[in-house]
């Protein structure tokens, strides 16, 4: 899949970006930060901020919204940090972020939690597609897998790619964090809510799950699809028992079995600034800006 030019321009993007942030606002660390933050609205003629924490996979997605939308809009700051689904989450239950990104959908008691500590009910945006792709060596043979062999493979039960079709060498497994939104969707939808093999290599991000993959000849993981360089996806074997590339036009129809949104939760429907970016988000012209970073828009109608 076609995606070594369009992935690399996000590694320089975040650090441009970050340098930018950092002049418009005060920051803490790297690209990092938050205050107590509302809705997002601001006094007339007052500078406003947002803040937007949570999804590694979206971070990059999330600051190349936050650079067009300060570009268009110079009396607005907008902080953006990662740190996991879950850290975002947290953050919007806490009252310490505007915004959270999540590669995953809110579940129901973190949805319980914001009810009760923002007394209003968890708000959701879909802000892009994705296809969670599954990564291997670009010198690795294999070109399909099921996923009934990938929960075999991170469960820990297979151990050798030539169990599954390719080469006579020992599988290494990489994995994220269990705060992302990306380790709690592969849970859920490759592995049944089994346990991950205790011999996986958790990372932080899935820059760096990709990173180890393109060192190891034996290695996998997975991760966002705009994260493709270096790496090879390895195509899933669908409902059809045909095998499916994860491109936009499978995942837009829902063909590619690990399709999955990408949203921005607020507490309570969003006002003021952040409604204002939201709803640029998801017009037009901030769609425009997803497929360049690696990602796919939301389907018309989906958002």
């Amino acid at each position: 899949m076609p995606h070594d030019a369009r992935s690399s321009a996000p590694r320089t993007l975040a650090s441009a970006l970050c340098a930018a942030l950092f002049f418009a606002s005060v920051l803490v660390g790297a690209c990092s930060g938050g205050h107590r933050s509302g809705a997002g609205g601001a006094s007339a003629g007052e500078p406003s901020t947002l803040t937007i924490a949570g999804s590694d996979t979206m971070v990059i997605l999330a600051q190349r919204f936050a650079e067009a939308y300060m570009r268009a809009h110079p009396g607005t700051t907008i902080q953006v940090s990662g740190g996991g689904s879950g850290t975002g989450i947290a953050a919007l239950v806490n009252g310490t972020t505007t915004i959270a990104d999540a590669s995953r959908a809110m579940k129901d008691d973190e949805k319980a939690r914001v009810r009760t500590q923002r007394h209003a009910d968890a708000h959701e945006t879909r802000v892009a597609l994705d296809a969670v792709a599954i990564y291997v060596h670009v010198s690795n043979p294999l070109q399909q897998l099921t996923i009934a062999q990938l929960a075999s493979i991170y469960r820990g039960q297979v151990t050798n790619w030539r169990d599954v079709g390719g080469a006579d060498r020992q599988i290494i497994l990489y994995s994220r964090e269990n705060n992302s939104g990306t380790y709690v969707y592969f849970k859920e939808h490759v592995l049944a809510d089994a346990d991950f093999a205790t011999h996986a290599q958790t990372l932080p991000g899935t820059a760096a799950v990709i990173n180890a993959v393109s060192r190891d000849p034996g290695g996998i993981g997975y991760g966002g699809i705009a994260f493709a360089t270096g790496v090879r996806p390895v195509a899933l074997v669908g409902s059809a028992g045909t095998p499916i590339e994860p491109t936009l036009a499978t995942a837009t129809s829902g063909a590619y079995p690990l399709a999955r949104f990408l949203f921005m939760y607020t507490a309570g429907e969003p006002a003021g600034t952040a409604k204002e970016f939201l709803e640029w988000v998801t017009s037009p012209e901030g769609q425009a800006l997803v497929e360049p970073v690696g990602y796919f828009p939301v389907p018309r109608g989906g958002a």
